[in-house]
């Protein structure tokens, strides 16, 4: 896990953030799932969108305040922003049914 990496002073910042983020995308993920109407849906993989695009943001910090991360936080960021698309299109099929 790559927030492990990370220095000790950034276990309340950095990684629990993010860590909390990335939980979210999938929680609301999941919990969208089960409501029952499409626009109660639609609201929660809407939240699980925002919270990998903060994912995606705070690797963008890793990546330029530890270099030694750089490959590793672009290479999981680039898997995020395939995830933000997977959403997406599960947000417009959700519409469209």
């Amino acid at each position: 896990m790559m927030t492990k990496k990370l220095p000790k002073e950034e276990l309340f910042g950095l990684v629990s953030q993010i860590r909390r983020a990335a939980v979210s995308v999938e929680s609301n993920l999941a919990e969208g799932e089960s409501r029952y109407s499409n626009a109660d849906k639609i609201k929660f993989f809407i939240e699980s969108r925002s919270s990998g695009a903060e994912v995606e943001t705070q690797l963008l910090i890793i990546r330029d305040l530890y270099k030694e991360l750089f490959d590793n936080s672009t290479s999981l960021r680039d898997e995020y922003k395939v995830l933000g698309k997977q959403i997406n299109s599960l947000i417009n099929f959700r519409r469209r049914t």
